[in-house]
């Protein structure tokens, strides 16, 4: 979550007067993540998350995410749920832009995972990849491995020092991952977007699970090696928790039995996972807008990441 678009108590008020969600109490900007923007609303003292869509979000592709939270909360998955304003309409326009208003989940994320959240993820993970076998629309990844490529090509002619070495890691990297990419692996529709801000838990249980601006008809496996890379390694990148990962996999597994096609290409995914970060968070640092409020991620992070799976297995 970000905020790249400034909103007033008067826009928002504007906004809710389309809704019978109440009148506006206050609201808070949301600084994490890089995406979207969006804003805390509080409503006759409930909460609600008001999102505006910037960036990569095409607004054609909006009614797949939409329908998918909804069908996820019709199966009993925690996720926020959309809301409908007066005339039963959820997508609505604020300042030019799209926008949606969604239910606000209590929880919180973890900084440190432990074994006991790890093997929570793990179950989540297979069910919701069990539970989109029967969501019958399909989008397609708009961040697949032509679209890295693309990201790198742009900040290439950027030319920023800082990033030489990892521009001529992501170079050969794409390269290898051209000539070895996986096909005829499990496909279905997944998060693609697991990172532990956006899983919430309250006593080591998942109290809700939020995002889903990437979610796509993708590898299953590839969800799995996003949340291997975001909740496997120490936070600079260098230091690898087997046992967290190993938890994670067997957890999956009694839900949702990988093949050992799945297996086989999963060191391959890991990698992919690691460009497709790296790719975007150079970009973003790059190209980084001065007026919009965001926490930029660290690349670097990602660098080693990508090269300690380059150099080792995680079944080995």
């Amino acid at each position: 979550m970000a905020v790249f678009t400034k909103l007033s108590k008067e826009d928002i008020e504007g906004f809710l007067s389309h809704y019978t969600i109440g009148n506006l109490d206050s609201f808070e900007e949301i600084v994490d993540g890089i995406e979207n923007s969006n804003f805390k609303i509080f409503c006759n003292n409930q909460p609600l998350i008001l999102t505006i869509f910037e960036k990569r979000v095409t607004e054609e592709e909006l009614p797949f995410f939409i329908n998918l939270k909804k069908f996820l909360n019709k199966n009993n998955f925690k996720c926020p749920k959309p809301i409908s304003d007066k005339n039963g309409k959820i997508l609505k326009k604020i300042k030019n832009k799209t926008a949606v208003i969604i239910s606000f989940l209590e929880g919180k994320s973890i900084e440190k995972p432990n074994l006991a959240v790890c093997k929570e993820v793990g179950k989540m993970i297979a069910n919701l990849h069990n539970l989109t076998t029967n969501f019958e629309e399909k989008r397609t990844n708009s961040l697949d491995l032509k679209d890295w490529k693309n990201i790198y090509k742009k900040c290439l002619n950027k030319k920023s020092e800082e990033f030489n070495e990892t521009m001529y890691l992501l170079k050969n990297e794409i390269n290898y991952l051209e000539n070895c990419w996986p096909t005829n692996i499990p496909c279905g529709v997944i998060h693609a977007d697991l990172f532990r801000d956006n899983i919430f838990f309250k006593n080591e249980k998942i109290s809700g699970v939020i995002d889903f601006y990437f979610s796509c008809y993708y590898f299953y496996v590839y969800d799995i090696a996003i949340v291997i890379n975001d909740w496997c390694f120490s936070k600079n990148g260098k230091h690898f928790n087997k046992e967290n990962c190993l938890t994670i996999i067997e957890e999956y597994q009694k839900l949702r039995k990988l093949s050992d096609l799945e297996k086989l290409s999963l060191n391959i995914l890991l990698r992919a996972a690691a460009v497709r970060i790296l790719c975007t968070r150079v970009h973003d640092h790059i190209f980084h807008s001065p007026n919009a409020i965001v926490v930029k991620k660290d690349p670097f992070e990602y660098f080693n990441i990508l090269k300690w799976h380059q150099q080792n297995n995680i079944f080995e």
